[in-house]
């Protein structure tokens, strides 16, 4: 009797889990459609805004909304590495599809999954460029420092990014990752 129970309860428990992870990535993906269609709308408006006329200055000298196509990364740097782009961003969001779906949905794991939602909407924000344009549309720049100029999906992952590391170094701890390490062995 206690076997069976035992049993039963162990089957309850992973049709449960499995229901949580459906929904899950359910959040996940639709994190992602509301991000990357933010990302666009803004890249849309810049376009129509921004493209074949003068900088938009929002403080002189500091901040400005400036119309560049990038085909590389920031600084220019790689341009015309569109495959490698375009396959990198495949690779990246397929690991962080993974390791969502392997993610146990509690409460403490929360900020994980946030930071891993916003992540991949930058990748794929400006997938979504490359893939259509050959190009990414980008508008925002910090003239006072001169950094390069970004867009929105790039303010994702910049952010995502940090957050990531803050949470790596000060939240969790190396147990909390052991879902990536186990296998279920007694799959019915």
């Amino acid at each position: 009797q206690i076997l069976s129970d035992n049993k039963t309860s162990r089957l309850e428990m992973r049709h449960y889990m499995k229901n949580l992870n459906k929904k899950g990535l359910l959040g996940y993906i639709l994190g992602i459609v509301l991000l990357c269609l933010i990302d666009q709308l803004t890249k849309i408006v810049a376009v129509s805004a921004l493209k074949g006329n003068s900088p938009f200055i929002l403080i002189k000298n500091v901040l400005e909304f400036y119309y560049l196509e990038n085909t590389g990364m920031a600084w220019g740097m790689m341009s015309g590495a569109r495959i490698y782009f375009l396959v990198l961003t495949v690779l990246i969001v397929g690991v962080i599809t993974y390791v969502i779906i392997k993610m146990p949905r509690t409460r403490h794991m929360l900020p994980f999954f946030a930071v891993l939602t916003v992540l991949a909407s930058g990748a794929l924000g400006n997938f979504i460029d490359r893939l259509t344009l050959g190009y990414v549309r980008d508008f925002i720049y910090f003239k006072l420092i001169n950094f390069p100029v970004f867009n929105v999906a790039d303010i994702y992952v910049t952010v995502s990014v940090v957050c990531f590391a803050v949470l790596i170094l000060f939240y969790y701890k190396e147990d909390d990752f052991s879902f990536l390490k186990k296998t279920d062995t007694n799959k019915h």
